[in-house]
């Protein structure tokens, strides 16, 4: 699952919403809420399969709602893309459901706030207190300025669960090799050296997608601080492109690939590529997302496994998950407060923690599944920290492939890590500027 999620520049945002307008409607199938409903119903669209940790969750989530309030949920499950490709068209008529499943950032939730299209929830958020339940990094993607961009202003969303990249270990492999976990980072590379020294290639990557831009900012992110982070993800100041940071991040990145910690033939590879050659046990450590970790406990039986944040980093790529929404149409915007209150109950929470999701409000102590609670713990223990720095496409609507493929041209030697960064630097800007 690459989680890369694009986000853009204003710029970007007007094109996005002209070729949504332009999308197919979901008028159809929709039951739709709009200004009319009444008190009774609550029509509810997401976007989750119905044995996932959320759709678990919220299947509950109805039931005790329906129980508390005597109101009625009429729920239709929509695809992604089906929520995706017509918001604009559909929360702009009398079609529009009164909460929905809607995805972070800047061109989409900060799109339909921009646009209108979605309630300011502030004074339900006060109401309600959903913000003392939320890390401060786990806010921002909760809330939009006028030009649609996280971080600040009111309130259009609320998220009750998270997502991280940490690092994935085989512990039979570490064992067998007298390895212990890094809690240094010289003792990480140490680590990689000892693996390297006995032919086995230790990093899963992939350069092809997502993985090997995440190590990049991840390598970044060891060197940074807040202030970087908000400098890069929400435009406060220019980023310095030849600083301390990104050159460490890229330079250490060739580095890794000079010394074997990285295959040669990275480029060539996709995510889940890397993802297989860490659950069949050829490469002992994986950098990558919490959206792994299930597939890793049904899948892998050969070894043991497990989980240690990246060593000498106070900042760690993730952010909260999707929001709850409430279009501006929404007859029924004070059942859909209701409703997302429930969904963060404590109850709920654990429901989601025990089957495999990453719950932002949960007691640990409601977990009994402890494999899922060993991920709840390196979280919650990044959210305490106020850790969580996104994701390093996030600024531009082009810098996904941007980043794949000057990353490629870096792993290949066509590039010097002074031109790459360059190269980056000219795309980030062209978007960025517009904000400062």
């Amino acid at each position: 699952m690459a989680r890369f999620t694009r986000k853009s520049s204003r710029r970007a945002l007007t094109a996005v919403g002209a070729l949504t307008i332009g999308a197919l409607t979901l008028s159809a199938c929709a039951g739709g809420g709009g200004e009319e409903s009444d008190d009774n119903t609550l029509t509810l669209w997401h976007f989750e399969g119905e044995n996932s940790a959320m759709g678990i969750a919220w299947e509950e989530a109805i039931k005790v709602f329906e129980e508390e309030t005597g109101a009625t949920v009429e729920f239709e499950a929509k695809s992604f893309e089906q929520i995706r490709s017509t918001a604009s068209q559909v929360l702009n008529s009398d079609e529009a459901p009164d909460i929905m499943e809607y995805n972070k950032g800047n061109a989409t939730a900060g799109l339909l706030a921009s646009q209108g299209l979605l309630a300011d929830i502030s004074d339900a958020v006060d109401e309600y207190g959903w913000a003392d339940k939320l890390a401060p990094a786990l806010q921002t993607t909760a809330q939009y300025d006028d030009e649609g961009v996280m971080g600040s202003g009111p309130w259009y969303g609320i998220p009750n669960y998270g997502e991280f990249v940490t690092v994935y270990y085989n512990k039979d492999t570490f064992a067998a090799a007298g390895l212990e976990i890094p809690t240094t980072y010289d003792e990480f590379t140490a680590v990689l050296d000892a693996f390297a020294a006995q032919g086995v290639t230790p990093l899963a990557e992939a350069g092809l997608e997502y993985p090997l831009g995440q190590l990049w900012y991840q390598l970044a992110l060891s060197q940074a601080d807040r202030q970087f982070v908000n400098d890069y993800q929400l435009y406060e100041n220019p980023v310095d492109w030849e600083g301390e940071e990104i050159t460490y991040a890229t330079e250490t990145l060739l580095e890794y690939v000079d010394k074997g910690y990285i295959s040669s033939d990275v480029t060539g590879l996709k995510a889940e590529d890397a993802g297989v050659s860490f659950i069949n046990g050829s490469a002992p450590i994986f950098v990558s997302g919490s959206w792994w970790y299930g597939r890793f406990v049904d899948e892998i039986d050969g070894f043991d496994w497990g989980v240690f944040p990246f060593p000498d980093s106070e900042l760690s790529l993730g952010s909260s998950g999707n929001l709850w929404v409430v279009p501006e149409r929404s007859g029924s915007k004070d059942l859909a407060y209701e409703f997302i209150d429930i969904t963060m109950r404590p109850e709920i929470q654990a429901l989601i923690g025990n089957n495999g999701g990453l719950p932002v409000a949960a007691d640990e102590a409601d977990i009994t599944d402890p494999k899922s609670l060993e991920l709840i713990q390196a979280f919650n223990a990044i959210n305490e920290e106020d850790g969580l720095s996104f994701y390093p496409d996030w600024p531009t609507p082009t810098f996904y492939d941007t980043l794949v493929a000057e990353l490629q041209e870096l792993v290949n030697g066509t590039k010097t890590p002074a031109d790459v960064q360059q190269s980056l630097g000219d795309e980030y800007e062209s978007y960025a500027a517009d904000f400062r």
